[in-house]
């Protein structure tokens, strides 16, 4: 039989079948076992929208399994297999009656709390062939489900080879050189791998045939398997140690022999812990053998090299025996309703085997002493009335649950070659299927557990194998909790009996399980699943094409949701302020470059790219193109479109209303008002944007504005913009030559070495503060750019613009006591700067103390912006053209110290206040300034704060 094996991997403790179940192909079977020959067959739906896969197709009418044949045998086989007749014994003899009815117990909380998960998402919709595949990647993602799938389809190969090979030990067994009952099959290695390949095929011409011939098959078997059961009973009542030494003396000849009006049972040869001529009894019926077997007596294995058996390696091994409860949920494919078969065939089938285990362990309990159950795995088959019963006990339920594999492996692969899982390497599968039935799946996995036979002994990877199986249990338990958790609407299963407790109860006893079974194959096997997730993410073609919904984002979702109240905009502090930046953008196509800056501007805070439509044409596509655009950019962002009469307009609804709760834009980024023609990046060869992927039949999506061609917007209206931004309280950044950014190059170059700060208001230049609000937020801004990979070799420069205005009203008069004054300021300057934990270099501009012309244009400038006063009276053309000459002087001081800078921040006065009577005049005035001032620069960020973003203390 099956002595050989050990008992923490042999075949029988193998994850016991979770058979897939085969699309019923042959009509002709349809009639019998609740299968139906055409009548109410259910069409399987064709492939819907945006890439969701159903299996199947309309000509496929494959649905002809009712609940008994379809599921009932199916899990009731799955959930015996041989460890009903080898492997009870040896947990009672063991761990005693009340440990064994205790672990029954919980390993069948634990099973019966999964079951529940299995029907509630089983019944929450239609469920298609790959079963546990299909449910998993339908509800955690595809590449979760790929991940479990492909470890699920490796396990059922695997537990096919093991059952085949368990089944032929146990033909050796009864039938070889050695054999109990006659000795006619020849043994050795080859002719065992003979009769595992003749085993082998003959499941899988039941495959080729179809999933009616297969639960026939094993309605057929699960008869068998219940006539040998209630054999085992009869005999343990009927069969007393007087009757059992007469039958014993006429019928068996090694099994059992008399001594001493006893039954005595001789020792496995195998069985090398107890001496030679040791004998071992059977009182049958007895009070005092069932006292000896209430309590735990843990020994020794002896097909383990004499293991210390404990309460773990009972545990795992009755665990690993049990789970074959997603047996009818893999055959969702050929049932006929599978809401309804499921969840009934499936938790009788629970129930059946509990009884059927508890009765055997209280009747092995009464009749068996322990020493006999330790020691002779087998003691079952001498006791019988009829010793084969036995034997053919074991050989039918091995075969099912290869049966089971193998069937289970080919729906497996068919579901994953469907969904492109693994892209073009597995089409010849989809080929390969012939009325429904996929012959090249079931052909591939025939000939992957051929080779693994070749393996010979498997013990080694038993263990493996039932992790895998459990793995994917928890993965279900997982799907089930984290839909149930979320609260979506439209998880509505026609199975109510679960709750999130039996979700997790489940997750968390399938988990430990598996460490108890084995700790090392549990790790080893979340990690390679883990890693399978990682690689189909990456490298699966079908990752971007399912549109299946999941759970991780319905989970994100309610997270987010509940993080995002609890996200209290009253308790924000500058000691934890970080940007959060709104991008105003008219063409995505030529900002390519100032998308991907501030992307590394936001220091982890909100990105929104905003953009305004004017009009009412509302294009339903356009979000989806500017989440293309945010995909191409590799950024970070949030996109908002809206629709409104005017720009400015729509620039106050994108203020107001981008954001949720306290994540608000708190800065607000344009591009600068120039007459520049825009540069189209994706067009671009040397552009690291380039792309084709925005040129749809000819007509290109995010138009740009070619030259010649009229800005959509006004002078006055951007700088109208401009002021309600900072009337709305939000800190302004206004770009500039960003399409010379070329950040590879800045990382690359060793001529690149500087980001600039120019802390000095040139509209009114001061010295009282050179650190005011708006001079600190430029600075904020600065450091966090500096702190980034790509832009931290660079060193930051603060240029200190020292100026002889200390009164506005005496702006004429040179102070002779200057020195003194730079030297003051210098150090307050360095003072601030170790303050606020900055490292940075401080440059003194000599030419901004020794030319009075800064000074003495300070009255002039000040009528460009918010400090204007509303008259008109100096606003003639000389102080236009000496304003103009000023800040040309500036911009010559800019660009002398900025060769070799890769971003320049320049302090930004305010705009001109709206309602003063020559707002147009001097909003034009203010942007031409403006252009003079950053004429030729690199690129360069005008910056007004409003808020205080930095602080001193802790």
């Amino acid at each position: 039989m099956t002595t050989q094996t050990s008992i923490n991997g042999d075949p029988e403790t193998a994850p016991i079948a979770t058979p897939r179940r085969p699309p019923s192909v042959f009509r002709s079977f349809g009639s019998l076992f609740g299968s139906s020959n055409g009548v109410n067959r259910r069409l399987t739906p064709p492939q819907g929208v945006n890439g969701y896969v159903e299996f199947g197709n309309p000509e496929r009418t494959g649905r002809t399994l009712g609940t008994f044949a379809g599921v009932f045998s199916p899990v009731a086989l799955s959930m015996f297999s041989a460890l009903v007749f080898i492997r009870v014994g040896f947990i009672v003899g063991n761990a005693g009656l009340y440990v064994t009815l205790l672990q029954f117990f919980i390993a069948y909380m634990i099973l019966l709390f999964t079951v529940a998960s299995v029907c509630a998402i089983s019944t929450n919709g239609a469920v298609e062939g790959g079963g546990v595949y299909f449910m998993i990647s339908r509800t955690l993602g595809l590449e979760f489900g790929g991940s479990i799938g492909t470890l699920f389809f490796l396990a059922n190969v695997v537990g096919c080879a093991m059952a085949i090979t368990g089944c032929t030990e146990a033909m050796m067994s009864n039938f070889g050189p050695e054999g109990y009952f006659a000795n006619f099959i020849a043994d050795g290695t080859w002719w065992r791998f003979l009769f595992c390949t003749i085993i082998n095929t003959s499941m899988l011409i039941v495959c080729l045939i179809g999933a009616a011939l297969f639960a026939k098959t094993s309605v057929l078997i699960l008869g068998i398997v219940t006539v040998v059961l209630l054999s085992t009973y009869i005999s343990f009542l009927a069969v007393n140690e007087m009757t059992l030494h007469l039958y014993c003396c006429t019928v068996t000849k090694c099994f059992v022999f008399a001594s001493m009006g006893s039954a005595m049972i001789r020792k496995p040869g195998d069985n090398t812990l107890l001496p030679n001529l040791t004998n071992l009894t059977y009182t049958g019926l007895s009070a005092d053998t069932l006292a000896g077997n209430l309590y735990s007596h843990y020994g020794q294995d002896y097909t383990s090299d004499g293991k210390t058996v404990d309460f773990a390696t009972t545990f795992g091994v009755l665990f690993a025996g049990v789970t074959g409860i997603m047996a009818g949920a893999n055959m969702s494919g050929e049932l006929k309703s599978p809401s309804k078969s499921i969840p009934c065939g499936t938790l009788s089938a629970v129930a059946f085997t509990f009884v059927a285990y508890v009765i055997l362990a209280f009747l092995m309990a009464f009749t068996t002493p322990a020493i006999t159950m330790q020691n002779n795995y087998l003691f079952l088959m001498p006791i019988n009335f009829w010793p084969p019963f036995i034997a053919i006990g074991i050989l039918t339920a091995t075969f099912s649950t290869g049966l089971s594999n193998l069937i289970g492996s080919s729906r497996i692969l068919e579901a994953l070659s469907k969904d492109q899982v693994f892209g073009s390497w597995l089409n010849f599968v989809v080929k390969g299927t012939w009325k429904g039935n996929p012959i090249v799946a079931v052909v591939v996995s025939w000939a992957l557990v051929e080779s693994i036979l070749l393996i010979g002994s498997l013990n080694t990877i038993a263990q493996v194998n039932s992790v895998l199986f459990m793995l994917s249990y928890l993965a279900t338990n997982l799907a089930c909790l984290g839909i149930e958790l979320t609260g979506a609407p439209n998880f509505r299963p026609l199975f109510k009996y679960f709750t999130w407790h039996t979700c997790l109860f489940g997750l968390l006893g399938t988990l430990i399980m598996m460490f108890v079974i084995n700790s090392i194959y549990a790790s080893l096997s979340i990690i390679l699943c883990l890693l399978l997730v990682i690689a189909l993410h990456l490298f699966s073609p079908a990752t971007q094409a399912a549109q299946w919904g999941s759970i991780s984002q319905a989970l994100m979702f309610h997270q987010v949701r509940k993080y995002l109240l609890m996200l209290d905009p009253r308790k924000d502090h500058v000691k934890f302020w970080r940007p959060q930046m709104l991008l105003l953008v008219s063409s995505p196509r030529s900002c390519c470059p100032l998308v991907d800056f501030i992307n590394d501007l936001k220091k982890g805070g909100l990105y929104v790219i905003g953009h305004v439509k004017v009009g009412d044409d509302d294009d339903v596509e356009e979000n989806k193109r500017w989440l293309l655009y945010v995909d191409h950019m590799r950024v970070k962002a949030f996109t908002e479109i809206t629709y409104a009469s005017s720009i400015r307009e729509g620039v106050q609804h994108l203020i107001r209303l981008s954001g949720i709760g306290a994540m608000k834009p708190n800065t607000i980024i344009l591009g600068f008002y120039d007459s520049e023609a825009p540069k189209d990046f994706f067009q671009t060869g040397t552009s690291p944007y380039k792309t084709d992927g925005f040129n749809i039949s000819g007509l290109p999506d995010f138009p740009i504005r070619r030259d010649g061609e009229t800005k959509k917007i006004s002078v006055k209206e951007y700088v109208l913009i401009l002021s309600d931004i900072l009337r709305m309280r939000k800190n302004l950044c206004l770009c500039r030559h960003f399409h010379r950014l070329d950040k590879d190059f800045i990382t690359k170059s060793k001529h690149i070495k500087y980001i600039d700060v120019w802390p000095i208001n040139v509209f009114n230049p001061k010295t009282e503060d050179p650190f005011d609000v708006v001079s600190l937020f430029m600075m904020q801004l600065a450091v966090i750019i500096n702190m980034l990979a790509k832009w931290k070799h660079l060193r930051l420069r603060v240029f200190l613009c020292e100026t002889n205005n200390t009164n506005s009203s005496t702006f004429e008069t040179h102070d002779e006591n200057l020195p003194q004054m730079e030297i003051f300021n210098r150090a307050k300057l360095e003072q601030s700067l170790k303050s606020l934990r900055i490292n940075a270099d401080i440059l003194e501009i000599e030419d901004w103390a020794r030319d009075t012309d800064f000074s003495r244009h300070s009255r002039i400038l000040k009528q460009f912006i918010s400090q204007t006063e509303h008259s008109a009276e100096i606003l003639s053309e000389e102080n236009l053209n000496r304003s103009l000459l000023y800040m040309q002087r500036v911009n010559q001081i800019l660009r002398e110290r900025s060769d070799q800078t890769a971003v320049s921040f320049i302090y930004l006065a305010a705009p001109p206040k709206f309602d003063n009577p020559n707002f147009n005049e001097l909003s034009a005035r203010y942007i031409e300034l403006l252009t003079e001032l950053t004429a030729d620069m690199p690129p360069t960020i005008l910056v007004h704060g409003v808020s205080t973003v930095t602080l001193t203390t802790l």
